[in-house]
């Protein structure tokens, strides 16, 4: 007789074809967004800069963006009638201003290894559709956005709903979890512009489904090589996409990989990993401007005529504050006109949930630890290197990657104590309508979403009103 019961199999069967169906639609849902989210122009000097450098590495053979239409614009007969707008919007009037001035000629302050790799990806658009920037800069815009920034969303939101899998979350909380993050956060208004920080959040959602299927294949007492070589891969790949948050990572990564595997050995091939990404950024900054340290840190090179930048303003140094500012200062980054947690609301339950966690100490505490620290070591690093909250754009561009590890907090803690399910649900539903007007102001857009104070102050009323009523039913129940 077998010792497998036949209705239990049948259940499972059932239980992984509707993962399987509901997998299906996110990555399509997600896939749809991405098209619809992209502009087909540059809507700022951000990825005005990255275009560039993809263009002239392309189409003139160099890293210098000197020629580039993102600089200065060709004549306008040059150019082939956009079909969707009659004023050509792709190409800015005035040029993008993240620009260097080395040895007489134009850079772009933007991270080199990105701007190659996606160079790769406009030398194959060009070979099979023909498409060259100088004659159809819309084309090139909103192509290259769906590539980079379109991709990494899709990629971010596949990787939470795997997450959840792997965390063992029911199809209710686990889509609920995903629907949170793609929807009632800025990273879908970060898909509609070139940007790293949408880039490293796919990076790093990766890196947190790794960390997490590392766990789970450690309890067999092997050291999970693959896994150790891809979270090198991903910490290395990570480092290149921002000088402030990619540090931060490599180093946390390191110390999660060694306390999981407690082996050399496998600290080894983290670094070996890594080590390809980490080379090649410093190689590439070396050459472009003689520096091992960041290009766009260097003073110097941000002295050109009717340059906005300066060493008052510039990120990349310590910058000397009055105490009140100094105190100030980090706390708006995360709370008030800025504040990353006021235009992400279900970060909210992602900060109580990580205290919860840690007392309650779960398997996943050295996670829990390692997205703290990686949380903490950004904000901290950039309220030490920065004193313009990033500049102009939706909240903090910066802090866009830090999504994935607070919702693998989260994703912990609907495991753990599924009744924050409800808690969540009321954060991304303000979070959902506040995401809905970033969207389509777009990331550049620096003025304060309408009705954002309004919103914040409607979240905060319903989930209190929510925990303060779960909190008397549950001392009801204990006085009973």
């Amino acid at each position: 007789m077998s010792d497998q019961d036949p209705i239990s199999d049948k259940t499972d069967e059932v239980v992984e074809a509707s993962n399987r169906l509901a997998g299906a639609v996110v990555l399509l849902s997600a896939a749809i967004i991405a098209l619809a989210s992209a502009r087909d122009y540059a809507g700022g000097w951000n990825d005005g800069s990255r275009l560039a450098t993809v263009e002239c590495l392309v189409d003139y053979r160099t890293l210098a963006i000197d020629r580039s239409i993102f600089v200065r614009p060709p004549p306008p007969e040059s150019v082939e009638p956009n079909p969707y707008s009659d004023d050509n919007p792709a190409l800015q009037r005035e040029g993008t201003k993240d620009k260097l001035l080395i040895n007489g000629s134009y850079y772009s302050d933007k991270s080199p290894v990105p701007a190659v790799t996606m160079a790769g990806m406009y030398k194959a658009l060009q070979g099979t559709t023909g498409i060259v920037a100088r004659r159809q800069p819309w084309r090139f815009c909103y192509w290259m956005t769906v590539g980079t920034s379109g991709v990494a969303y899709v990629v971010s939101v596949w990787c939470i709903y795997q997450l959840g899998g792997v965390l063992r979350l029911a199809l209710r909380p686990r889509l609920l979890l995903t629907a949170s993050l793609a929807l009632a956060t800025v990273a879908p208004t970060y898909a509609r512009q070139v940007n790293n920080h949408i880039l490293l959040l796919g990076v790093v959602s990766a890196l947190m489904l790794s960390l997490a299927r590392l766990v789970e294949e450690g309890r067999t007492g092997r050291t999970p090589w693959q896994r150790v070589v891809e979270i090198g891969l991903l910490a290395g790949l990570g480092y290149t996409l921002d000088l402030g948050v990619g540090p931060v990572l490599a180093l946390c990564s390191l110390a999660i990989v060694a306390y999981r595997t407690r082996r050399f050995a496998a600290v080894l091939v983290f670094a070996l990993a890594a080590a390809p990404w980490i080379l090649a950024h410093h190689g590439l900054n070396y050459y472009i401007g003689g520096t091992i340290k960041p290009v766009n840190s260097v003073v110097e090179y941000l002295q050109w005529p009717g340059s906005p930048f300066d060493a008052e303003n510039m990120t990349g140094d310590f910058k000397q504050k009055p105490l009140g500012k100094f105190l100030l200062y980090p706390l708006a980054m995360l709370f008030g006109k800025h504040g990353f947690f006021n235009h992400n609301l279900p970060l909210l339950l992602a900060l109580a949930g990580a205290i919860l966690l840690l007392r309650k100490r779960v398997k996943e505490t050295p996670e829990i630890i390692f997205s703290s620290c990686l949380f903490a070591g950004a904000w901290l690093l950039y309220a030490v290197m920065s004193n313009n909250y990033s500049g102009a754009c939706c909240s903090i561009r910066w802090f866009v990657p830090l999504l994935a590890p607070a919702w693998y907090i989260l994703a912990v803690l609907l495991r753990e104590r599924p009744e924050h399910q409800a808690d969540l649900c009321v954060l991304s539903g303000f979070g959902a309508i506040l995401a809905v007007v970033m969207w389509w102001g777009g990331p550049w857009e620096g003025a304060l979403p309408p009705g954002y104070w309004l919103l914040n102050a409607a979240a905060a009323a319903a989930w209190g009103t929510w925990a303060w009523r779960r909190v008397r039913h549950f001392g009801r129940l204990g006085r009973g």
